[in-house]
């Protein structure tokens, strides 16, 4: 038996495709077949049932997966240990990010990570945050961030910030003379939200369930992305929520229409996740501390109210 064979086993596993299982694990299908059908005629029992279409594990396959995913996992922490104690920061490194925090957050550490840690590789990726608990689970990315709390066993989470949340109220609206406003100042007919999907559309939802008159019916799902429902509030369709950063870089005229909650501001938990396993947590731990360095400036908001993405019951 070989990790090797473990590999690839977690491989057709996941991708229930001997074909492509191999041409993720950058092998031939025979040789990934071959090492397969050595690792079942050593243990004596089927891992798969070719059979079914698509394949499928069997009763006892289940099981050795289970176990294959710590064993791999584990191999992977003695180059860990042997990095760490020389002190090395490099190698091939992947991180998952959220929509709504990759425009803002990104530009503000990566020239700054990347000149510090030149030898890691960084390899950024987009994804919801059901994809990014997914990879994380099957080892496809290292860490991600996102908004918390997620409640996943496997995961972990390390608090980067707490981004508030702020209101876009166009000059037409009750509320624009206000300096700062309530939930109940809103108008529940005509919020304009991130389609269905977004964890950040999540959190509003939350947040808008403290109102008496809520009814998740009132609710405009308009489109995939702040500008397009900053435009659509400005032709008098409703008003916004935005995250706190994404307002820095609005033009002079936008940011005459925002208006902050009143105390303990609505925000969400931003934090740094990764599996339990701890591999490269020592990457991990210095891509929190260059997040954590360069957001502290950006965000000083301590009387907050936590809205969780995930939806209340």
């Amino acid at each position: 038996m070989t990790i090797t064979q473990l590999y690839y086993v977690l491989a057709v596993a996941e991708h229930k495709n001997f074909t492509l299982a191999a041409e993720k694990c950058f092998v031939t299908q025979p040789t990934l077949s071959m090492q397969i059908q050595k690792l079942e005629d050593e243990l004596d029992i089927l891992i798969f049932d070719r059979s079914k279409k698509p394949i499928l594990l069997t009763e006892i396959g289940e099981k050795i997966v289970n176990q294959a995913k710590s064993i791999v996992n584990e191999a992977g922490r003695i180059k860990d240990i042997v990095d760490q104690q020389k002190g090395y920061i490099g190698g091939e490194f992947k991180v998952g990010i959220i929509p709504t925090i990759m425009p803002t957050l990104l530009p503000m550490f990566l020239n700054s990570f990347i000149t510090k840690y030149p030898k890691v590789n960084l390899v950024i990726e987009e994804n919801t945050t059901e994809e990014i608990i997914k990879k994380l689970k099957n080892g496809h990315i290292d860490c991600a961030i996102a908004a918390t709390p997620l409640e996943e066993d496997s995961i972990k989470e390390i608090v980067l910030y707490y981004e508030p949340f702020v209101a876009y109220i166009p000059e037409n609206h009750s509320s624009f003379e206000k300096k700062e406003i309530e939930i109940s100042d809103l108008d529940l007919d005509n919020i304009l939200l991130l389609q269905d999907g977004h964890c950040f559309r999540n959190g509003i939802l939350n947040l808008c369930k403290n109102n008496k008159y809520f009814n998740e019916n009132h609710f405009q799902l308009e489109s995939g992305s702040f500008e397009t429902l900053i435009k659509l509030a400005d032709e008098g369709l409703g008003t916004t929520l935005l995250p706190y950063l994404h307002t820095l870089d609005l033009n002079e005229t936008n940011k005459t229409k925002l208006r902050s909650f009143v105390n303990p501001k609505p925000a969400r938990e931003v934090s740094l996740i990764y599996p339990k396993n701890e591999l490269k947590i020592h990457i991990i731990n210095a891509l929190r501390d260059t997040i954590s360095s360069v957001v502290r400036g950006a965000i000083a908001f301590h009387d907050v109210e936590i809205i969780s993405p995930k939806t209340k019951k």
